[in-house]
């Protein structure tokens, strides 16, 4: 986009495309619907307060009827109950629609190993952001959001993660982290020497 003042004027003038135009548009002004069923809804209630503040992303009044939303949170762990309601929520959104999985259990069953239990959300729907984390920081679930906003103006539907923001190796010791390197070849070779 560049701007163009004219002779004298004063005044100026942007081009682009209208598809950018929308893009930025829908990017600041997401009408979500929370689908929370589980323990990661206490995260979203502190997320959605005035500490974090959603509504500088213009994402901060829910919409509880799905033909009004386009940001669909599933915000916990889906059961096998639970999978047609979620699915028929999702299909009831108008398009463009984006989904953001909150959370291991959304993402992929998190430690619920069973058969009530869906794997991931994208063996109902497709997911377009997924946040780890159990339960996960506010900071990652605004990560994921502006992940969203980012995937809104470029066009971009391909599935995408929240990366963490550091290593946790980093906050070892520096012994501490290289006993941790070194201690690794040493149990492989007295498990060798025990056999």
């Amino acid at each position: 986009m560049s701007e163009v003042i004219l002779d004298a004027s004063e005044q100026g003038f942007a081009t682009t495309r209208f598809e950018d135009l929308l893009g930025w548009a829908r990017k600041y002004s997401l009408f979500m619907y929370p689908f929370v069923t589980a323990c990661c809804g206490m995260e979203f209630m502190s997320l959605t307060g005035p500490r974090f503040d959603l509504s500088r992303f213009g994402a901060e009044a829910p919409r509880f009827s799905p033909r009004q939303s386009d940001l669909l949170w599933v915000v916990g762990t889906i059961s096998q109950r639970q999978a047609p309601v979620l699915r028929r929520i999702y299909e009831q959104m108008m398009d463009p629609k984006w989904v953001l999985a909150f959370g291991t259990c959304a993402s992929c069953g998190g430690f619920y190993d069973n058969y009530t239990t869906v794997p991931g959300i994208d063996k109902i729907i497709k997911c377009d952001v997924y946040v780890p984390g159990c339960p996960p920081r506010p900071e990652a679930v605004l990560d994921g959001l502006m992940l969203i906003q980012d995937k809104i103006a470029s066009g971009d539907r391909r599935p995408r993660t929240v990366k963490p923001r550091e290593d946790p190796a980093e906050f070892l010791p520096a012994g501490r982290r290289l006993n941790v390197l070194q201690d690794a070849p040493k149990a492989k070779r007295s498990s060798k020497e025990n056999a």
